[in-house]
């Protein structure tokens, strides 16, 4: 089964193509908030690349959170849109565990971290199991300084990967047993989704695109800053 695979919940967007034999092609962009511009052309890319027409597909994998608001929901029309016009079905995956996945070489815990904007990180943690990883933590919304604070607590050996980490990093330095993932493993990855998805689909784990729940974990920047306006009123 082809998958076409589609990340946006990050600065990043991405998309990817593959199956039972790996990632056929893939591309990743960092234009700041213009996911909506960038995304077509990748689709028409990795299509292109892959050798394949978008009526091979057999699936849509969706990044369904958390992540940025915007950024997000483009990825999510997208996909569903894809899903709709071809009569195929969709799998919905989290950003945390796609952040986590190209990790589950280490022993370590891996912590997801990505930066959720106004000094907070969506949050997640994983440990390798035999074939990929493990959801030992779901996924929450918390400030650098409590996660900080729960390393130091757990003292357990510890990788952080995502761009909330490095974003925080000073937070994280003097932690004994954590360690700093690469600028690599920052964002989410379309090829890592490309990957799980397929799992799923092995599995048969598919929702109808109207099934598709997005994962916000909280409300939209601009609603909280109308909240915040209303309130200072």
């Amino acid at each position: 089964m082809l998958i076409l695979a589609i990340e946006s919940a990050s600065g990043q967007v991405g998309c990817a193509v593959g199956g039972h034999e790996g990632v056929l092609a893939s591309a990743h962009s960092g234009q700041g908030r213009r996911h909506a511009e960038a995304l077509g052309p990748q689709i028409d890319f990795v299509r292109r690349q892959a050798g394949i027409e978008l009526t091979e597909l057999g699936a849509v994998a969706v990044d369904v959170g958390p992540g940025l608001y915007t950024g997000l929901r483009v990825g999510i029309v997208a996909g569903v849109s894809m899903a709709y016009a071809l009569g195929i079905p969709v799998i919905g995956v989290s950003s945390l565990d796609l952040l986590a996945f190209p990790a589950r070489w280490t022993s370590r815990l891996i912590v997801s971290a990505l930066d959720a904007r106004r000094g907070e990180l969506f949050v997640a943690m994983f440990r390798k199991v035999p074939g990929g990883i493990q959801r030992v933590v779901d996924p929450r919304v918390c400030s650098p300084a409590d996660l900080a604070s729960e390393l130091e607590v757990t003292e357990e050996r510890s990788l952080l990967v995502g761009d909330g980490a490095l974003r925080y990093q000073e937070m994280f330095a003097g932690i004994r047993g954590v360690e700093l993932a690469e600028q690599g493993l920052a964002n989410p990855s379309a090829r890592a989704l490309v990957q799980l998805a397929h799992a799923r689909a092995m599995r048969e784990e598919f929702v109808r695109p109207w099934e598709l729940e997005p994962v916000y974990l909280r409300r939209p920047d601009a609603e909280i800053n109308w909240a915040t306006r209303e309130g200072g009123a």
